[in-house]
């Protein structure tokens, strides 16, 4: 009986730590997924800086994935 409660609690917890919440940042288009553990990013953004193509003005995007673990950036390729 104990062995089943124990092994409840232990999924519950799972359940809690690892399922993410999606955020969206009004920042150009970036995607985050956040848990108690770790945080995804999908950068999308506005750069300051502009290119000029033939009278016209471009603004460029950052684009890329951000992953963390505990707080620590493990993964980063944002251009």
């Amino acid at each position: 009986m104990k062995k089943k409660i124990i092994i409840t609690l232990v999924v519950i917890i799972l359940l809690v730590l690892l399922f993410p919440i999606r955020n969206q940042l009004k920042d150009g288009g970036t995607i985050e997924y956040k848990s108690l553990v770790y945080k995804i990013s999908k950068v999308k953004r506005l750069t300051i800086e502009e290119k000029e193509e033939e009278d016209k003005k471009i603004k460029e995007y950052e684009q890329g994935i951000i992953i963390e673990i505990l707080g620590f950036e493990i993964y980063n390729n944002v251009k």
